[in-house]
């Protein structure tokens, strides 16, 4: 069968002008994603191993969200505070040795005040140590697809091979988002008190940039100043990671710059919604002589605004499309072109369309050789 594009047009597209420049981070290690279409507008350095200091505290919490979920672990359950959390420097929470301390207050203790003292008593009172705590961890990375890190304390402070990258991290972020949102909320409390002790959430974007409600701060002399955080404006959102800053108010900078580049420089759109039809195309022999090719999930893309002008939107097939035809089977592609980049989608048949009995084929096959239609 002849393989051909049909244009489609999109008269509702809004045309905006406006000159992009590419941007690169000042970060040694970067990474921006658009969650809700899945782009990646900022790749720099992203698999490179770096120490994430603090940022390890995402997977500490992570470990014990997924163990909520399995019914393993409770926010009321207590854990006893052992000397070495006690004496552990740092960010601290502030625990008493000997004390006991809900899960509930470790977890804000962790995501809020950063504290050290409280992702041991943590780590401790899931496995019964640090280091096995680490090895549940290092697993629970794997099952979610993390390639280049390894964890061998909770806290994140230095230790040899103890290492990520800023992908993982924000594979780390992504995953609490999508999987614990009513976890993921309590990286939006901006303050949180223990024993007296109030701590503002050490977030710079938190109250200070539009949309965020997100994640984590980082911060070694070696590794210098990171960042993990994720912002929702208008159901699109963004995660950003880096890595390696010199000073905490460079690092406040480049996250705004980073993140306000992402929202104020590209367009969201929903090309289609799932379901709907995309197009309709000729069956060859088929018992329905049209088959429409519909959207399996919804079809966003976030294009750069300088280049919606030019961007071209087409849908490929084969024409006729061979029957028989399953509910569901990919039969074509939409394309969406701009600059130099393209994106492809898969499209599917909306029902199943069975081959036409033997007689009825032949007839059908000698009349759309001549006339170009069955």
């Amino acid at each position: 069968m002849p393989k051909f594009i049909v244009k489609y047009l999109f008269l509702s597209l809004i045309i905006i002008t406006s000159k992009l420049n590419a941007l690169e981070s000042i970060a040694p290690q970067a990474l921006l994603i658009d969650l809700t279409s899945g782009q990646v507008f900022i790749d720099k350095n992203s698999n490179l191993k770096t120490f994430p200091s603090s940022m390890t505290k995402m997977m500490t919490v992570l470990v014990a969200f997924e163990k909520i979920k399995k019914g393993e672990l409770s926010l009321d359950q207590k854990f006893l505070v052992s000397k070495k959390a006690w004496k552990m420097g740092g960010s601290k929470m502030f625990v008493e040795v000997d004390k006991k301390v809900s899960v509930e207050d470790l977890l804000r203790g962790i995501i809020v005040q950063s504290g050290n003292d409280a992702s041991i008593v943590l780590a401790e009172g899931i496995s019964g140590s640090e280091e096995a705590f680490s090895s549940e961890m290092n697993l629970m990375g794997k099952m979610i697809g993390l390639k280049g890190s390894n964890f061998v304390n909770s806290s994140g402070m230095p230790a040899k091979d103890h290492y990520s990258t800023v992908r993982d991290l924000a594979i780390i972020a992504e995953y609490t988002i999508k999987n614990f949102p009513e976890f993921y909320e309590i990286y939006a409390e901006k303050e949180f008190s223990f024993s007296g002790i109030n701590q503002p959430n050490r977030n710079p974007l938190l109250g200070n940039s539009e949309g965020n409600d997100g994640l984590k701060t980082g911060y070694t002399s070696d590794a210098g100043y990171g960042y993990v955080g994720s912002s929702e404006r208008n159901g699109r959102r963004l995660i950003l990671a880096f890595n390696g800053l010199d000073s905490s108010k460079q690092r406040k900078q480049e996250a705004t710059r980073l993140m306000e580049w992402g929202f104020s420089n590209f367009k969201s759109i929903n090309f289609y919604k799932k379901n709907e039809v995309v197009f309709s195309a000729d069956t060859w022999l088929g018992e329905d002589k049209k088959i429409n090719l519909i959207a399996p999930k919804d079809i966003f893309l976030s294009v750069p605004k300088a280049n919606l002008i030019d961007m071209k939107v087409n849908v490929e097939i084969n024409d006729p499309i061979q029957t028989p035809i399953q509910k569901g089977e990919v039969i074509g592609k939409l394309i969406i072109k701009y600059s130099k980049v393209e994106s492809s989608f898969d499209l599917i048949s909306e029902k199943t369309v069975k081959q036409k009995n033997f007689f009825s084929s032949i007839f059908s096959a000698a009349y759309y050789l001549a006339f170009g239609s069955n």
